[in-house]
C-alpha cells in the first residue's frame, strides 16, 4: 500500500506536524526580533522537527 498518496494519512502524518515545526520556527524568529536571545532554541527546535518529518516522508515514500 503505497501511503504517500493517501491524503488523510499524510494530513495527519506530515502535514499537521509541519505546521506545528513552522509555528515554532516563527515564534523563535519573533523572538529574535524583540531581542531574545531565547528564540534560537525555538528555531532549531523546529528546524531539527521539519528535518525529521522531512527524512520520514522520504523513508516512506522511498520503502512503497
Amino acid at each position: 500500500m503505497n501511503y504517500t498518496t493517501d491524503p488523510h494519512f499524510l494530513m495527519m502524518l506530515f502535514i499537521l506536524p509541519a505546521l506545528f515545526g513552522l509555528t515554532l520556527i516563527g515564534d523563535g524568529v519573533n523572538k529574535m526580533m524583540n531581542y531574545d536571545n531565547r528564540g534560537w532554541v525555538t528555531i532549531s527546535i523546529g528546524s531539527v522537527f521539519e528535518i525529521i518529518i522531512l527524512i520520514a516522508y522520504l523513508m516512506m515514500s522511498i520503502k512503497s
